[in-house]
């Protein structure tokens, strides 16, 4: 029997789920918690608490949480690259910025076409080294998670930033508030949440997918994916066989590369972000709310470091 914070939907999820582990609450007291990334070679995760302007750090080996970075202008979404560098997302200072091997801070990028970026929300970095995020308001729409400050591009887009020059160019202009995304595991599609129920009435609250070109840098038209029936959709990622494990306001649902919800891992927060972690990539970590929890689960994250 599985525990109560198991939700199946579709027989499907039995392969997932585990019936003898459950939801650990690891850490609370943040206001805000997202963004968060794990660090193998550490052992560690690190996650935002984005109000509290500060990066907190779990220990994997002792339990033992601490202060990462602080201040930390309003950090976000995070991810770690192929080099076991973190990439993070800056929302007072509105950049892409990567902490390199001996530990100084590196503005990757902070603006498109001579404009000021956004706020960058979430991140991921494809395995040629290219590193794609989102952009909408949230860090200049008030002073509680950034600076509040007028848009200067006027739109909220999906970037690209190419590994060898370092150029910033708009792969996806069609979104309302480009949010979480992350890419299939043979990195042919790419999957983007739009949160602009936010800020429009009747707004989207779904993921969308599109095909990656050939030549890996461009993107095809995003079509609709699912549909959030739990307030939004935000940070989500995918594990090998192509499930997307995404934020929801009871949880995390899990769905099926055929879009079909299998189930949900109920959560008593509304969660903002997950990531895989853990030696074998299949300890799934939630940011919800206030607080960080794990669960084990019978899956493995894609995309290595997560």
């Amino acid at each position: 029997m599985y525990p109560p914070e198991i939700e199946t939907l579709d027989d499907r999820f039995a392969k997932l789920a585990l019936d003898n582990v459950r939801l650990e609450k690891l850490h609370t007291g943040c206001r805000w918690a997202e963004g968060p990334a794990y660090l193998p070679a550490g052992k560690y995760l690190v996650w935002s608490d984005i109000p509290n302007n500060r990066v907190l750090r779990y220990d994997e080996t002792s339990g033992a949480v601490s202060v990462f970075l602080a201040p930390a202008d309003n950090h976000n979404g995070h991810c770690v690259d192929r080099q076991g560098r973190l990439v993070s997302c800056e929302h007072r200072t509105r950049c892409i910025s990567r902490i390199e091997h001996d530990g100084t801070r590196r503005v990757l990028a902070d603006r498109f076409e001579g404009k000021r970026l956004n706020s960058p929300n979430d991140v991921v970095v494809k395995s040629d080294g290219s590193i794609w995020f989102t952009d909408p308001t949230y860090g200049i729409d008030s002073e509680y998670e950034g600076d509040a400050a007028p848009q200067e591009i006027g739109a909220s887009h999906v970037y690209r930033i190419d590994p060898e020059s370092g150029a910033v160019t708009a792969a996806a202009t069609d979104f309302v508030k480009p949010n979480g995304l992350a890419f299939s595991p043979d990195e042919k599609r790419l999957y983007i949440a739009d949160t602009g129920a936010s800020h429009v009435k009747n707004g989207p609250r779904h993921i969308r997918v599109a095909e990656v070109g050939d030549d890996g840098r461009s993107l095809g038209p995003a079509a609709p994916f699912a549909e959030c029936t739990a307030g939004l959709f935000d940070g989500f990622r995918i594990d090998t066989n192509g499930h997307l494990w995404t934020s929801a306001a009871d949880g995390v649902h899990v769905y099926a590369p055929d879009a079909t919800l299998l189930g949900k891992i109920k959560v008593p927060e509304v969660v903002a972000n997950v990531c895989f972690g853990g030696p074998k990539r299949n300890r799934l970590y939630i940011c919800a709310t206030t607080s960080l929890y794990a669960i084990y689960v019978n899956a493995r994250g894609a995309s290595w470091p997560s």
